[in-house]
C-alpha cells in the first residue's frame, strides 16, 4: 500500500456526519485458501480493503481534522466486527488511529503519527475477495467535536508524542482507544474502551451519549457525560489492555472482556498471570449485575512459538446463546475460540476478589478454583492457529450462521513499531498487511 501510487483514491462524501455516505474504496484481491480435510474447520473465502488515503477518509468525515496524514491508509478497523443484518456486511470500529512505540534514551514513548485522527464506526461489505466501505460515522463529542484517539490522563496513560517520538502531545480526556461493537435495536452503538477502560454508548449518528467508568478514575474536562459505574478494581488494568471485547445477549445485556489480567497487586503479578475477568453489564440498569473469572489456557498450548505469558489477550467474545459466548484467546499470531456459559453460581461481583487489597489477589492465584473461585467452564471450539488461511492478529469474530463464522484482523494501519516506521520524509514505510475479512466454517458448527 504505498501511499506514493497513483491512484490514492478520493472518498465521496454524500450527506452529514454520521448518516450514510458513499465511500467508494478501491479494493485488491486476496486469494482463497485452500480447503481443508471433511471434518476440520476450513476457511471458505477471504477478502481485502484496498487503498484510502487516511486523511481523505477522515477530513470526509470531520473537515480539517487531518492535515498531514503521512501516507497511512485507512487501516485499524479490525478492532472488530458485528453483523449488520444484510449478507456480507458487518459493522466495524478503528481503534484510536495510527500508533507505535520508539524507544528514546531506553523509555518506550506512544507515538500518534496522525494526531488528528478520529475513532470512527465504519460498515463494510464483504463482496467475493474485496472489501467495500459503505458508510463511516465519526465519533464526536457531545458539542460535536472529534473525541480523538489521544491518551487521556497524565500519570495513568501512556504520554503521548508525535510520529518520530521527539515531541510531546496534548493529553486529551475525550480520547477513545476504541475496540468491542454491538448495535442496540434502537440503532445506538455500545462500544468498549481501553483507556479507562470504558464502555460507551454511542447515538447512531456517532455522538457520546455516555462513557462509564470505573469508580474513582475522576476523568475531568471530558466534552460528554462520565458516569462512575465500573467496579473500581478496573483502575488496576494493564496499560493498552482495558476492555477489548464486547457482547450483547439476546436479552440485550452486554458482556465485556478485560484484555489481560489486570495489575494485582502489581505489574508483575498480571504479567505472570493467567486469570482475567468479564463483566455483564445491564442497559436496563446501566449497571454492571455480575463479574466472572476467566481462565486462560497456557501461552504455549494457545500459540505453540510463545512462551510469554503477557502475551494472552481476549480480544473477542461474541454472543452465541442465551448465556452463552465464544471468547477468543490469543497472541498476535495465534488464537482459540471457547465456549462458556455465564452461570449466577459463576458471579464474583462484589466478592473479595474485588478489593485491591485482598491478599493474594485473583491474579495471584496459580488454582483458583482450588481456592473457592468459580472459574467459567470452557469448551474448545476451533484452534484458529490450525486453520489454513487465517491471518494473525484476529480482533473482530462475528457469527454468521450455525456454522461459520467471520474474522478480521487488526492491520494496525500499515505501522511498525520502531524509528524505521517513517523514511526520512516522515512517510509510512508501510508493513504490506493489509486488512482481511476471512471466512472459517466449522464442521460441527457451534
Amino acid at each position: 500500500m504505498s501511499p506514493y501510487v497513483a491512484g490514492r483514491r478520493s472518498v465521496h462524501r454524500s450527506v452529514a456526519a454520521g448518516v450514510p455516505l458513499a465511500l467508494l474504496a478501491a479494493l485488491t484481491v486476496a486469494g482463497t485458501a485452500v480447503g481443508a480435510p471433511s471434518g476440520e474447520a476450513r476457511v471458505t473465502g477471504s477478502a481485502t480493503l484496498g487503498d484510502i488515503p487516511l486523511g481523505t477518509f477522515s477530513n470526509t468525515l470531520l473537515p480539517g481534522t487531518v492535515g498531514d496524514d503521512r501516507g497511512v491508509d485507512l487501516g485499524g478497523i479490525g478492532s472488530d466486527i458485528y453483523p449488520a443484518g444484510r449478507k456480507g456486511e458487518f459493522w466495524t470500529v478503528t481503534d484510536r488511529g495510527p500508533n507505535g512505540q520508539i524507544k528514546v534514551a531506553g523509555e518506550k514513548r506512544r507515538t500518534f503519527p496522525v494526531p488528528g485522527f478520529d475513532p470512527a464506526i465504519v460498515k463494510i461489505r464483504v463482496s467475493g475477495h474485496t472489501v467495500k466501505v459503505l458508510d463511516a460515522i465519526p465519533i464526536t463529542t457531545s458539542s460535536g467535536k472529534p473525541v480523538t484517539g489521544l491518551s487521556n490522563q497524565k500519570g495513568r496513560d501512556e504520554a503521548p508524542y508525535s510520529y518520530d517520538a521527539k515531541t510531546p502531545l496534548s493529553y486529551n480526556p475525550n480520547g477513545l482507544d476504541t475496540e468491542g461493537i454491538v448495535r442496540a435495536q434502537d440503532g445506538s452503538f455500545w462500544l468498549v474502551d481501553e483507556y479507562g477502560p470504558s464502555l460507551i454508548h454511542v447515538s447512531a449518528r456517532g455522538t457520546i451519549l455516555t462513557r462509564y467508568v470505573p469508580k474513582g478514575l475522576a476523568l475531568k474536562g471530558a466534552d460528554y457525560r462520565v458516569v462512575e459505574a465500573l467496579p473500581a478494581v478496573l483502575l488496576h488494568r494493564k496499560i493498552n489492555r482495558g476492555f477489548e471485547g464486547l457482547a450483547q445477549l439476546p436479552g440485550g445485556d452486554l458482556v465485556m472482556a478485560v484484555q489481560s489480567p489486570l495489575s494485582l497487586p502489581d505489574t508483575d503479578a498480571g504479567e505472570a498471570s493467567l486469570t482475567t475477568r468479564l463483566l455483564r453489564f445491564s442497559t436496563k440498569k446501566r449497571a454492571v449485575t455480575a463479574e466472572y473469572a476467566y481462565r486462560f489456557d497456557p501461552v504455549n498450548v494457545v500459540d505453540p512459538s510463545e512462551d510469554d505469558t503477557s502475551e494472552l489477550k481476549i480480544s473477542s467474545v461474541v454472543a452465541v446463546g442465551r448465556d452463552r459466548l465464544l471468547v477468543e484467546e490469543r497472541t498476535d499470531k495465534a488464537a482459540r475460540l471457547q465456549v462458556v456459559k455465564l452461570t449466577r453460581a459463576a458471579d464474583i461481583l462484589g466478592d473479595k476478589w474485588d478489593d485491591d487489597t485482598t491478599s493474594p489477589s485473583l491474579e495471584q492465584l496459580d488454582d483458583p478454583a482450588a481456592s473457592g473461585v468459580p472459574v467459567l467452564r470452557k469448551r474448545l471450539v476451533v484452534d484458529l492457529g490450525a486453520v489454513k488461511g487465517v491471518p494473525g492478529k484476529i480482533e473482530g469474530v462475528a457469527r454468521v450462521d450455525h456454522d461459520t463464522l467471520a474474522l478480521i484482523n487488526d492491520n494496525d494501519f500499515g505501522m511498525t513499531d520502531g524509528p524505521e516506521a517513517f523514511d526520512a520524509q516522515g512517510r509510512l514505510v508501510d508493513s504490506g498487511i493489509e486488512t482481511t475479512v476471512t471466512y472459517v466454517r466449522l464442521p460441527r458448527g457451534i
